[in-house]
């Protein structure tokens, strides 16, 4: 990686032995390995057990997990924050662990939309919940640094599983909890 990082430098016209950048193609790599590093995690491992058997079945919903991504396009980030609730059916993950599936997925080359069913998905599976609801917001330095160049605009996507998706006093009770 370090050998493509000092081409792409010379590429843009920069000479990549000079004082500021002798060090960039191995600190670019290390960043890189960082931001990905999603692909070399495993759901179970990550949960690790944290799967508890308990008798309430009302919302439970973690908001404001940050997020941190880069966009698959362009390799740039995107970032802001999510909102994960989910009704239990007799199991509920620890609490630690749902930013942490937020994180694994997030650490990956992503499109906001893929992730926000990912991370839905990945609960309806480990836990079979009578509901599950993601919703994102995040701004895409891909639309604010190029390209239309819009500095505030805000994109949201939702994935509504079980009762989240057929029951409208479900979906209403856990969009009106994510906005308090």
């Amino acid at each position: 990686m370090e050998r493509l990082i000092r081409s792409l430098l010379q590429e843009l016209g920069e000479d990549p032995a000079r004082e500021g950048l002798a060090n960039t193609p191995a600190r670019v790599a290390s960043v890189f390995q960082y931001l990905t590093r999603g692909y070399h995690q495993d759901v179970e491992k990550l949960l690790n057990g944290a799967l508890f058997e308990v008798d309430y079945d009302e919302m439970v919903i973690i908001k404001d997990i940050e997020v941190y991504s880069l966009c698959e396009h362009h390799l740039l980030p995107f970032f802001g924050k999510c909102h994960v609730g989910y009704l239990p059916s007799g199991k509920v993950i620890g609490l630690s662990k749902i930013p942490r599936l937020v994180d694994m997925f997030a650490r990956r080359l992503q499109v906001q939309e893929r992730l926000t069913q990912q991370i839905a998905e990945t609960i309806q599976c480990q836990i079979a919940p009578q509901g599950v609801g993601v919703i994102i917001e995040a701004g895409h330095l891909c639309m604010m640094m190029r390209g239309v160049e819009k500095q505030n605009t805000k994109m949201i996507t939702s994935a509504m599983l079980g009762r989240f998706r057929e029951d409208p006093r479900s979906r209403m009770e856990f969009l009106d909890l994510v906005r308090t």
